[in-house]
């Protein structure tokens, strides 16, 4: 089904982004523009590109998973697609998408590692790692909405803010959450700790960025 994209700009000079999945197929691919005088289509590639492997231990309660962790995993899946599905008008005065650093540390280009947990093939990993203590405040990256939070099975102490035009971001593994539902919070407002809950090695923070529903490289909104 068709999602709406983030639009920047005003009716005569404008910038639609695309977030790409990296699901996604390389070849061609075209995003729907519609107007007064109808739809019309703008073609884009997307080109290949490979990412590395890493080889990661975990307990092993959370790769071979009982029937009761498997089922609750379900229904967190499903809440969470709900949750992702978010989508409300941009501000008026639209950021520049220039994000702020949700924790200080260590960032490590993990976004696309393909992860083998025990030795077990699972999915790439879609977010960004920073590297950090326990109970280092994790901020918001930019004005924001609090769409949802939760204990999840995989992902522990979980934020998810919603930043409008369905640009997303989520905060994962966190030891503390300082924020309700519906609160709003300003570029670098505290909402949480850095934990060590949910499926980790060790105490870090796990930050995703969303764009339409697929989950982009957080470093592409963050300054070199």
């Amino acid at each position: 089904s068709d999602v709406p994209l983030l639009v920047v700009g005003n009716a005569r000079e404008w910038t639609a982004l695309v977030g790409i999945a990296l699901s996604a197929p390389a070849g061609d691919a075209h995003i729907s523009v519609q107007s007064p005088g109808g739809t019309r289509q703008v073609a884009y590639a997307v080109a290949p590109k490979r990412y590395a492997e890493q080889q990661l231990k975990v307990a092993p309660r959370t790769v071979d998973l009982s029937p009761e962790d498997q089922a609750r995993y379900e229904r967190e899946r499903d809440h969470q697609a709900v949750v992702m599905a978010t989508w409300s008008e941009p501000a008026s005065a639209q950021p520049l998408l220039r994000m702020a650093q949700p924790t200080p540390g260590r960032r490590s280009s993990s976004f696309g590692l393909r992860r083998v947990f025990n030795g077990q093939p699972r999915n790439p990993h879609s977010g960004m790692d920073i590297a950090a203590a326990t109970g280092t405040p994790v901020v918001a990256p930019l004005p924001a909405r609090v769409i949802d939070i939760g204990d999840y099975f995989f992902n522990g102490n979980t934020v998810w803010l919603d930043h409008g035009g369905g640009l997303l971001t989520m905060v994962c593994h966190l030891s503390a959450i300082d924020v309700q539902v519906g609160d709003v919070l300003q570029t670098g407002q505290r909402l949480g700790a850095v934990g060590a809950t949910g499926r980790v090695t060790g105490p870090h923070l796990h930050w995703g960025v969303m764009l339409n529903r697929a989950m982009v490289d957080p470093a592409l909104f963050l300054g070199t």
